[in-house]
This record gives structure tokens, C-alpha cells and sequence, in this order.
């Protein structure tokens, strides 16, 4: 649905992004990961047609967003960090006039205006004025106009940024509810937003694709080897540590908190094996301790890129 070649950008002597080089395949929601002046925004406005690239070609659904620009934006549907939106108008009135803008048709103007804003839950609030909003309405309005024309590809930029956790959760559970229907790209500096909405992630840094893989195969790359965490209960922290090493499993194992025979341990594998989580219960049981807790101990998504930013400083 998406596809960026080799796609770079200079502001006169300064470089924005340098061959960046990505897809997104019909109806996923791609996160789009990095830091401040990383490159996010310079690719995201030459997707939409705001700006050309210095170089490179990109395409969606099939169009050239360079050759081919208005068959791109009928079919791209945008949310702006900062939405533009009409004060002094109402949702449905406000909604109308874009719908215009945007070349749907006048007889379906009024059916098209319903269902987004049925879609987006803005029915309760469809009397007031757009100044009178909440934050998290007004985002709402933001997203329904970037609905209005029924576009085949979404791109939000920051669309919870400023919302209290009752928003957020609100928002975050619209665009999950479009994963399928729509083709996605969400740019976000919330890491917990692409971990609950995105099953892929690209990290930028420094206008470089520098990571692209889900969350599960980046941790898993970057953590290496297995590590659990277990809480043990019945046996002080050295008897726990000195049965563990016995086993000849772990490499390193780690007292993380407790006090007593209430016990919790970190330990890293010396080889990937998916039977530890039978072996292990058998061996407590056999001493007799009680196991609380055991499960496996991956990287955060914030950990991922605070690594993969820092590796390529």
C-alpha cells in the first residue's frame, strides 16, 4: 500500500533524512518511532504531498506522490499534531465544510458527516462548538475529518499527545478499531502507544532507518539470551542462588528485591531453551520451596530505543 525507496530530503546544506526505505502492506498500523528532529515529520509531509524530496521515489496505492499528488491525497486521510480546526463552528458543520474541501459528493455529505462522527463518538457532544471542546474531542473531530473521504491510508502524527489516560485509552481504542479497514502509519514519541496499537515498528534516528521489526523480534534480537524473573518462597536468598547455580543452566542470576525466605531473583540463560519453564517447577517442588512467580523478563519497547539511539550515536 506504502512504498519508500531510497528517499532523502535536504534543507539547503542541512540533511533531513538520508535513503529511507520502507513498506506498509494494506491494513497494518505501522509505528513510527523517534526522537525530536530524527526525520519523522519531513517523511510524513512528503507521504502527504506537503513538500518534495530531494531524491527518491515513494508511492502510495500505487500512485507517485511526486507524479502523481492528487490521486495520492484522495486517498490519504491526515492528522496533524496540531488539528486545524474551526472554533466557532460545531462538529457536524465544521465536518460538512471539509467534507467540500476534500470533494465528496454534496448529496452524500450529510450521510458522510453521520457515520464518522458515529464512528468517532461525537454525537453527545454534536451541539456544541468546537472551542468548547475538550482536548480529547477536539482530536476527535481531527480524526473524523481525516475519515470524512473514506481514504484507503491514515497517517496520524502524535494523535494522543496532551490527553488525560481516560482519553487516551478512548483514542488508542479508535485507531486499533481501524487496523484492517485502513492502512496506518501512527508517528509517535509515546512508546506505550505503538506497543498497544502496532504489530510493526520503525525507528528513525538522525534521518536513518536504524530498526524495523515488531517489538517482539526487537527484544528478542536485542536481549540476546533468555532471562526470567522468580520469586521463591521458603529458602533464604543465598540457598536459592546456590540451588540455581547447581542447575547449570543459568549464567548469571541476580537478587532483585525481598528479605527472609521471600525471595525474587533475575537469571539469564547460558542457551535459549523453552523447557525451563517445566524444569523448574519440578526442581522447586523437589526442595520444597514455594515458586510465586516465574515468567520471562524482555526489554520494553523504551528500552529497545533508548538502546538503538544510543548504539547509533
Amino acid at each position: 500500500m506504502i512504498e519508500v525507496r531510497n528517499l532523502t530530503k535536504h534543507y539547503g546544506s542541512q540533511r533531513g533524512i538520508k535513503d529511507v526505505s520502507f513498506t506498509v502492506e494494506k491494513g497494518e498500523i505501522l509505528g513510527f518511532l523517534g526522537p525530536n528532529g530524527a526525520g519523522k515529520t519531513t517523511t510524513m509531509r512528503i507521504l502527504t504531498c506537503f513538500m518534495p524530496a530531494t531524491s527518491g521515489t515513494a508511492k502510495v496505492a500505487g500512485f507517485d506522490v511526486f507524479e502523481d499528488s492528487l490521486q495520492v491525497r484522495r486517498r490519504i486521510g491526515y492528522l496533524p499534531e496540531t488539528v486545524p480546526l474551526y472554533t466557532d463552528m460545531k462538529p457536524p458543520v465544521y465536518l460538512a465544510f471539509v467534507a467540500g474541501l476534500k470533494g465528496v459528493p454534496y448529496r452524500d455529505v450529510k450521510k458522510k458527516v453521520a457515520e464518522v462522527m458515529d464512528d468517532v463518538g461525537l454525537n453527545e457532544v454534536a451541539h456544541k462548538y468546537v472551542g468548547e471542546l475538550s482536548k480529547g474531542y477536539r482530536q476527535r473531530v481531527g480524526l473524523a475529518q481525516a475519515l470524512l473521504h473514506d481514504p484507503e491510508v491514515l497517517i496520524l502524527d502524535e494523535p494522543t499527545i496532551g490527553l488525560d489516560p481516560r482519553q487516551i485509552k478512548d483514542i488508542r481504542n479508535l485507531i486499533k478499531g481501524l487496523a484492517g479497514k485502513r492502512t496506518l502509519i501512527l508517528s509517535t514519541h509515546i512508546l506505550p502507544e505503538v506497543t498497544m496499537t502496532c504489530k510493526r515498528v520503525l525507528i528513525i534516528n538522525e534521518g536513518k532507518i536504524i530498526a524495523e521489526d515488531t517489538p517482539d523480534n526487537l527484544t528478542q534480537r536485542l536481549q540476546g539470551s533468555m532471562k526470567f524473573e522468580i520469586r521463591v518462597l521458603g529458602a533464604d536468598k543465598e540457598e536459592v542462588r546456590e540451588g540455581l547455580k547447581g542447575l547449570n543452566k543459568f549464567k548469571n542470576i541476580n537478587h532483585l528485591t525481598g528479605e527472609g525466605k521471600d525471595n525474587s531473583f533475575r537469571v539469564e540463560m547460558k542457551e535459549q531453551r523453552d523447557d525451563i519453564f517445566k524444569e523448574l517447577p519440578v526442581f522447586f517442588a523437589q526442595k520444597k520451596w514455594g515458586l510465586r512467580e516465574l515468567k520471562q523478563a524482555g526489554l520494553s519497547l523504551e528500552d529497545i530505543f533508548i538502546q538503538l539511539v544510543t548504539e547509533e550515536n
